[in-house]
């Protein structure tokens, strides 16, 4: 009987196969690129293993394999266009990869990709076309390598080894780095599945226009650095890179027509169908939004698990588009309830297994998605007419693109994210500005987050430092590990200078006041990772002549090295000198303090708002932690109160540490938190506080306390929103919380001696003082109220006339807008007919108040217009009812010459 591969089968077997052929498994990065900025989102296998092509890093291994989440929704790859449209996009999709490292090349790679899909997976050779490099502009050497291993794979038809160029089989990372010739392999499903039947002149043909030929993985050989647009150098190691989309591969295997009726898909599509009650024959009438449906679904569990959440910016903005995307595709089939929850429900039984990320974050992704859409059913109505009447204008003035600005102003009220507003468009063949959008949230400073496609290739000196690695290695001085590393164990270091960099230059020597670089064989500096700062220190001579370099920095420019960045400040420091690297203990010790604390307030987080509570960026720095959280709303006093009680009760505890390493995947199931958009190896660092079920457990490559006793006291210093759905404390430890602790008892004294009574007292006493000054307050504002009522009484006497009506327009001194509404009643009580305007400056602010008897509003005279004409002279706006109006403005010199204007206003409305 044949086998009935399911898609965790599929997985499972190409992770197994790759692992027989030598390599290593590599658990999936996170969908937020750890420690790359350059990037939205992961968007392919290589990402994690970019800084090894970029001879930045290198790995304990040469040969890895794995299946990569993957999002595709920003920039160069941006697949949302065409999800739902047809059977093979995905926003988020997972992506088979094997990788080697200078190890194996072309023939392995190529013999083994045959044997997965024709011996493992037993796909029909006959059915299987690959395809080599061939350079259209005549410039690059054909790969003929591949294209002779290709040939010789048992059972292929040679003629179906293709060649192609540029467009199709060269790869590059960006405009210059790493790149080299990649081999496609397609699989040809049959004449039934071609889209183009009946057009006339077509031809199915590999990478040609039709659905017939489906490429399925692309193996890349890495072997050029490209200088610029025309040079091309060989690298010294070649490297193979493959990726494979792990939803076609299922399709094929599962022998379906579309990716959307897999045992990955077609699950959380029958939810769907449950929820509404639709027959397999109404699903499929109403395809397009059960595959966005289940697609988004399916991104959002993914990236909230990942410790992505709604909101305005950046990744943020993509996980609250998809959401607010998913929901409207569904009231599109009748569902006006929150239902996203129970599709994810599905995606977390799918994957769970594979990716227990889902499962450690149910809550969190059930909630977040039904809140989100709670939020987005309040207001989508009102957006959805608004945008209809843009819509209808545009048709009344024969146009088809609505502005940028109006679509921003969609998003900005209504919550219409641009995608909404462009599918909502296309459906009326119509269209949107996007990049007039994109500017106008540019210009309210809520930018899209999505970078290039990989940014920079690596410093701008990286050439130099693989340069002197290189050298050091040759001469003995380096071994191939590069700079030894250890943070940990020791604040001072000695050891040979090795290299010195001025300006860009490795040099021999360097001179007072020079800012150098230095490479020593090993080092005790804290390189700035996972939120913590880099170290400070010194490097001082071991012996004569005397020199000193205050360091003031450390970074990692290449693979091996690690260089210190400083200024000398006394003599002339040498390469080949033996020097004492020194960490500057007291903000070493500041800065573990905080650290440590980091970790206790995002456990007591944890217990006092819940799980869903995960950290999303952090600082750690000698002088405060900044830590910012995952949670929809202010944290209350209350609160915040609790938070600090139980991060300072765990200090009291004095909790031991125990720092182990060991391999990522037991720490993880063991229950050690790892931190979206951070960056792990196979073996992990953890950090567990307390014994048995600790207090804490975290993967953390950090420097920390022994005990937690050491850090003293934890003082919250504020509590404030860093985005959408994101919140930021700043707290204190050590000498920086007795400091404040200290300034803010003298403060107290001050205050109590003020008050004439003991810290204790001050409460009572600021309460009393409270009371004593809002009845003062009372009592001159009813005095101002009684002098601008006499003043006002005066000037009734001279009420002036414009085309007989009694027009009075006056300013009184110092009189809030209660007062002078009550001295339009007044004029009202003598006037039986005429028009009031009295305005005052209230702390600096002009405000007018008007007042219009009903006789004259049938004569066309109307307080609110009158104010919003009369207004604009002190930079203000106003309105309100015809009979009564109020205006402020930002100009109060400028009140007399709006006073001035009212009688030229009525005599223009009277006439």
């Amino acid at each position: 009987m044949e086998k009935k591969w399911t898609g965790a089968d599929i997985r499972q077997s190409f992770i197994d196969f790759f692992i027989s052929k030598g390599h290593t498994f590599v658990p999936s990065s996170s969908l937020v690129p750890g420690g790359d900025q350059t990037l939205l989102f992961t968007n392919a296998g290589m990402v994690q293993f970019k800084d090894v092509f970029l001879g930045t890093d290198h790995r304990p291994y040469t040969r890895a394999a794995n299946s990569q989440k993957c999002m595709r929704v920003a920039g160069k790859h941006n697949d949302l266009d065409d999800v739902g449209r047809d059977d093979s996009h995905h926003t988020f999709f997972e992506m088979l990869g094997n990788w080697s490292f200078g190890d194996y090349y072309k023939a392995e790679a190529i013999a083994w990709a045959w044997e997965l899909l024709t011996e493992v997976w037993g796909l029909d050779k006959a059915r299987l076309w690959t395809t080599c490099f061939k350079d259209d502009k005549g410039d690059i050497p054909t790969d003929e390598e591949a294209a002779s291993a290709w040939r010789k794979q048992p059972g292929i038809n040679p003629d179906q080894v293709l060649y192609y160029g540029r467009k199709d089989n060269f790869w590059e990372m960006a405009d210059t780095g790493p790149c080299g010739p990649c081999s496609e392999i397609h699989i040809d499903l049959g004449p039934d599945a071609c889209d183009k039947k009946g057009v006339a002149g077509h031809v199915c043909r590999v990478n040609g226009d039709c659905a017939r030929y489906l490429e399925i993985w692309n193996l890349v050989f890495i072997q050029y650095n490209r200088i610029n647009a025309t040079t091309l150098e060989p690298l010294p190691s070649m490297h193979v890179d493959t990726g494979m989309g792990f939803e076609r591969i299922v399709r094929i295997m599962q022998g379906v027509n579309s990716n959307y009726r897999t045992d990955l898909m077609l699950p959380l599509m029958k939810v769907v169908q449950e929820i509404t009650g639709h027959s397999d024959a109404e699903r499929d009438e109403n395809f397009t939004p059960y595959r966005v449906i289940a697609d988004h679904a399916r991104a959002a569990s993914f990236l909230i698990a990942d410790g992505v959440v709604p909101g305005n910016t950046g990744r943020n903005y993509v996980c609250r588009m998809i959401i607010r995307r998913g929901a409207r595709f569904g009231g599109k089939i009748g569902l006006t309830k929150p239902f996203l929850a129970q599709v994810a429900e599905q995606v977390i039984a799918i994957y769970g297994e594979h990716y227990p990320e889902l499962v450690r974050n149910r809550t969190a992704i059930l909630d977040s998605l039904t809140r989100e859409e709670v939020r987005f059913q309040r207001t989508v109505e009102s957006g959805l007419s608004v945008l209809q009447g843009y819509f209808d204008e545009l048709r009344a003035s024969g146009q088809r693109v609505l502005d940028g600005a109006r679509a921003f102003e969609l998003y900005a009220t209504h919550g219409l994210p641009l995608e909404i507003t462009r599918d909502i468009a296309r459906e009326q063949d119509l269209d949107v500005d996007e990049p007039g959008f994109r500017q106008a949230m540019e210009d309210h400073k809520i930018a899209s987050g999505a970078g290039k496609a990989f940014g920079a290739m690596g410093g701008d000196d990286v050439d130099i430092y693989r340069a002197v690695f290189e050298d050091l290695t040759a001469k003995g001085k380096l071994g191939k590990e590069g700079v030894a590393y250890d943070p940990y164990s020791t604040l001072e270091v000695e050891g040979e200078v090795l290299a010195l960099v001025r300006e860009g230059e490795p040099v021999a020597a360097a001179a007072v006041g020079d800012s150098v670089e230095v490479v020593l064989p090993k080092t005790c500096f804290y390189v700035e990772s996972g939120g913590q700062v880099s170290d400070m220190g010194t490097i001082v001579s071991a012996g004569s002549p005397r020199w000193e370099i205050q360091v003031e920095d450390i970074r990692r420019p290449a693979a091996g090295i690690l260089v210190h960045m400083g200024r000398v400040v006394q003599g002339e420091p040498r390469v080949g000198e033996i020097a004492v690297a020194r960490v500057d203990e007291a903000r070493r010790r500041d800065t573990i303090r905080n650290h440590t604390a980091t970790h206790l307030l995002h456990a007591e987080l944890h217990a006092v708002l819940g799980g869903h509570a995960r950290q999303a960026g952090s600082l750690v720095a000698p002088d405060k932690l900044r830590f910012d959280f995952t949670h929809a709303e202010a944290v209350t006093p209350e609160q915040l109160e609790k938070i600090e009680a139980g991060v300072n009760r765990a200090i009291l505890e004095n909790y031991r540490l125990k720092i182990e390493i060991k391999p990522q995947a037991k720490a993880i199931e063991e229950g050690a938190m790892a931190l979206f958009g951070e960056k792990y190896g196979d073996m992990v660092r953890t950090i567990a506080i307390g014994g048995g079920d600790p207090f804490s457990y975290e993967l953390c490559g950090g420097t920390h306390v022994e005990e937690t006793g050491d850090i003293g006291l934890f003082l919250i210093v504020s509590e404030s929103s860093a985005a959408a759905g994101v919140r930021r404390i700043e707290a204190v430890t050590g000498r920086a919380a007795y400091e404040l602790v200290q300034r803010r008892f003298r403060a107290l004294k001050r205050a109590a001696n003020l008050l004439n009574g003991t810290p204790e007292d001050v409460p009572v006493k600021v309460e009393l003082l409270q009371d004593e000054l809002a009845e003062q307050h009372k009592r001159m504002m009813h005095l101002r109220q009684e002098a601008a009522a006499l003043e006002f009484v005066r000037l009734l006497d001279g009420v002036s006339e414009v085309k007989g009506v009694p027009v009075l327009a006056v300013t009184l001194a110092n009189a809030d807008a209660d007062t002078l509404r009550q001295m339009t009643d007044r004029f009202r009580q003598r006037y039986a007919s005429g028009v009031v305007v009295v305005g005052s400056a209230v702390e600096g602010r002009p405000v007018l108040i008007a007042a219009v008897t009903d006789d004259l509003i049938k004569r066309g005279l109307h307080a609110g217009d009158l104010l919003k004409t009369i207004a604009k002279k002190i930079d203000g706006s106003g309105g309100g009812r015809p009979n009564l109006a109020q205006a402020g403005g930002k100009d109060a010199a400028r009140l007399p010459e709006a006073i001035a204007a009212v009688a030229g206003y009525v005599e223009e409305r009277l006439s």
